[in-house]
This record gives C-alpha cells, structure tokens and sequence, in this order.
C-alpha cells in the first residue's frame, strides 16, 4: 500500500458512496451518478431542458452523454454552448433566445464556473422581459410575476473549483464597462446539484491544479470574510481541510478517484462559504479576467500570495485555525503564506500575471474597477486605489 493511502481514514473511502445531502439545496454526489441525470429529470417533471455548457466543453463525452440519458427516458432537450470563459452579457441575452425558441422548461448547466455562471444567467431571464443587470447584486431585487418564475435548473459542475452549483450567484462581463458584475435573485434557487467526481477524472493537469487552486482560495477568502456566521465559516475550514489534503494528489495521481471525490466536495462546500462574502484576490481577478480574458482560477491562484500578505497581519485567530484546518504544526502567518505559496509551486501555478500576459500598465485602470467590486466591500483590510493598484502591480511582476 503506498503512503498516499496509508494515510487514509474511513470517511475517506466513503467518498466513493453515493450521498445524498438536502442542504443547502438538494445534492446527489457519487462517482456514476450522471446516469441518473434522465430520471432526475422524469422525477421533476421537466419536458425539455436545455442543456447550457460553454464552447470549450460543447464536444466533450460528458454533453453527448447527459443527452443521450435525457433521450433514454422519452425526453427530448436543446444544447447551448456559446459562453466564454468569462460569459458575457450578449451571450446570456442569446441564451435566452435559445430557451424560448425552443419551447424549453428547465435548464442543465454543465461544466466549469462559466458554464455555471451562464447556464444560471440565462435562468435568470429566461421567462421575463428583465433586464440582466437589473439582477445586479447591489441593486433592488426585481418582483418576479408568479407566471414568470424562474425555470427549473439543474447543475452538474465537471471541474473541482468554482463550487457554484448550489446558489444563483453568477459573475458574467458587462461588455460596454469591461468590468465584471454579480447577479443573482434569492428566489433562484439550483433543484438539484449532481457532484459526480467521475466527470473530472479527464480533466486536463493544469486545470485541475487552477480550478483546485480556485477551490482553496475561495475558502480562504470567505473564512476571513469579517462578521458572525457560524454556519459559512464552519464550512470554508471543511472546504479547506479537503482540497488542501486531496488537491496535491489530484493533480499528480489524476485518475484517484478518492482525490476527485475530495475535492469536488471540498469545492462545494467552499461555493457554499462565500455566500458570507469574498476578498481582494476576487476583486482583481474579476477585473483582470473582464479585459483579459484569463483562466479564472489560475488568475486567482496567482494573486492570492499577495493579497495574505496584505490581509494577515491582524488575523492570527483566524490563521491558526485554517492551519489547523490544513494539518500544519506552525500556526504563524508567515508559515501559513509559506504553506500556501509551496501548495502553489507544487501544482505549477506560475509566478506572476506577466507570466500569462497582464501587462503592468493596466494596474491603475485594474485598481479603479477592482475598488468597485462586491468583494473588495467584504475584504477583512479596506484598501484604496493606490494600495490595490500596488497589489496588482506586485501580481504582475513578482507575485511570490
């Protein structure tokens, strides 16, 4: 037995049973549960879904296979793939168009975050005449008319990062602002979620590591998200306990489905955390993200170095419990960063956002949207634009 597995409790090979778990929203998780996906469908009533994935995931297996599950059961369904990395305000408005010329009554996204963001988005619209931005975070709820509520949606992400599966919470660009904005409606709420940790064993090395990485940041971010909230924060140090423990193994042993179960579970319950709020690493990597384009979680993996060390000092309660999360013997805030930033180096996160093309000379421009960003407001140590335009600057030259 290697010492990977000698390592290994109980729980850790119950990862491989199937649950299933009603908070927040229903969830049915284990490995070959995408088979179930046609009567999940027949269970809900649905007629027609449509299926919303993004175009780099249009022709994998998993599209093909959703599909033929659906038509197995006597359903039919459409598919939509035309969502960016980084989805995009016209792209929801012709998902929506695609919702109702096909007579659908419920969407499936399937995918990473941008499939999630989309697939979401265009739930949002779908049966209303609404505005996307009036779904804005920060702005006043829309009243939804009870024949236009929203249309069913299932998610079933296929990267273990983004943990968006369980809220209605989506980022999508705002085109003419290049900026990238929140929406969401309480109301909307995911039916089911379907965490099957088959569907990333074919993921690719390098998004395992930046979506892994996302995962990891995301239950940083939002444990130290200021403020009481038991529940978000008793979730982030979970979240946080198994990717730190599986992320590793992910990605050098791609094809442990031990380590594909931990993390696709340790990224939803990291999803589920930052309903309490996010940090600066988000809000420059929304930024960078809207006008470059780049992989969100790389992004994200990137600048977090730099934003613990703008955000620690201060926090020590609260590192000594994400290292006691993490199974370390020193709990400083030097250790910590020094823990993570190794974490980094061992997945093969690069070093800096000049290594994936950000230029320096974005970095007032970064710092003057970042500012605005719904995460900056949430982040443990406010920051002005001169100290977030020094932040973006050190990601870019020389994050660790």
């Amino acid at each position: 037995m290697s010492a990977e597995f000698k390592n290994l409790t109980a729980d850790d090979f119950e990862i491989l049973n199937a649950q299933d778990w009603s908070f927040p929203v229903p969830i049915a998780y284990g490995p070959g549960r995408l088979a179930e996906i046609g009567q999940k469908c027949v269970d809900l009533g649905l007629s027609n879904p449509l299926v919303v994935t993004d175009r780099g995931s249009s022709d994998l297996p998993f599209i093909a296979a959703v599909q033929t599950y659906i038509a197995q059961v006597g359903l039919k369904s459409g598919l939509f793939f035309d969502i960016s990395p980084n989805p995009r305000d016209d792209e929801i408005g012709a998902g929506r168009a695609r919702f109702r010329a096909g007579g659908h009554d419920a969407i499936i996204a399937i995918g990473g975050g941008s499939a999630m963001d989309g697939g979401k988005s265009i739930c949002l619209t779908a049966h209303n005449d609404i505005d996307l931005w009036a779904f804005e975070y920060e702005q006043a709820i829309p009243k939804i008319p009870n024949d236009q509520a929203f249309p069913k949606l299932i998610t079933i992400p296929t990267t273990a990062g983004t943990g968006a599966e369980t809220e209605s919470t989506a980022m999508v660009t705002h085109v003419a602002k290049g900026m990238k904005f929140c929406v969401w409606h309480p109301e909307l709420k995911p039916t089911l979620a379907l965490l099957d940790p088959e569907l990333t064993l074919g993921l690719p090395q390098n998004l395992t590591a930046w979506t892994g990485a996302d995962a990891m940041t995301h239950a940083i971010e939002a444990y130290l998200v200021p403020g009481f909230n038991p529940l978000c924060d008793g979730l982030a140090l979970e979240g946080l306990a198994l990717v730190s423990k599986w992320l590793p193994i992910a990605v050098r042993d791609p094809q442990n489905i031990q380590a594909r179960g931990g993390m696709l579970v340790g990224s939803c319950l990291a999803g589920i955390a930052f309903l309490k709020g996010l940090g600066m690493v988000h809000a420059i990597s929304h930024m960078i993200g809207a006008e470059f384009d780049t992989q969100h979680g790389l992004t994200n993996a990137i600048v977090l170095p730099v934003v613990l060390r703008f955000n620690l000092p201060f926090q020590e309660f609260k590192v000594q419990r994400m290292a006691q999360a993490m199974g370390l013997r020193d709990s400083s805030v030097a250790m910590f960063i020094a823990h993570v930033e190794a974490v980094l180096d061992e997945i093969n996160i690069p070093k800096a956002l000049s290594d994936i093309d950000v230029p320096l000379s974005c970095a007032q421009r970064i710092a003057e949207k970042a500012i605005c960003d719904i995460a900056a407001g949430s982040n443990p140590r406010q920051a002005s634009v001169a100290e977030i335009r020094a932040l973006t600057e050190e990601a870019i030259t020389k994050a660790r």
